[in-house]
């Protein structure tokens, strides 16, 4: 159970990260609802997830996950560069966390 609250928690940190990055060029109430409504979630989802995980791997595969998955969506929808370094650094992220899955 608290692998899929980390989940949902990365997925709404996206959103957040999303909300900021559209916020920032448009002031407006759906803007800053998706803004702090992504990051209230996220928050939420990763305290609940620490009555089943520890708190230094629910909250390094949180970050990493909200990490990778906002890199990956800026990468897609907002024109960031997609240089081989980032992808290189992009892939020891998920290693990382996918490690630290494996030995918790």
């Amino acid at each position: 159970m608290g692998w899929i609250l980390i989940l949902i928690a990365a997925i709404c940190e996206v959103i957040g990260v999303v909300g900021l990055k559209m916020f920032s060029q448009v002031k407006n109430k759906r803007n800053l609802l998706v803004f702090a409504g992504g990051f209230g979630f996220s928050f939420f989802f990763l305290y609940s997830s620490m009555a089943y995980l520890q708190l230094s791997v629910a909250y390094a595969v949180w970050i990493g996950l909200g990490t990778a998955g906002a890199v990956i969506i800026n990468m897609i929808f907002f024109g960031e560069s997609r240089h081989i370094n980032r992808m290189i650094s992009l892939a020891l992220i998920v290693i990382g966390v996918t490690g630290l899955k494996l030995v918790s």
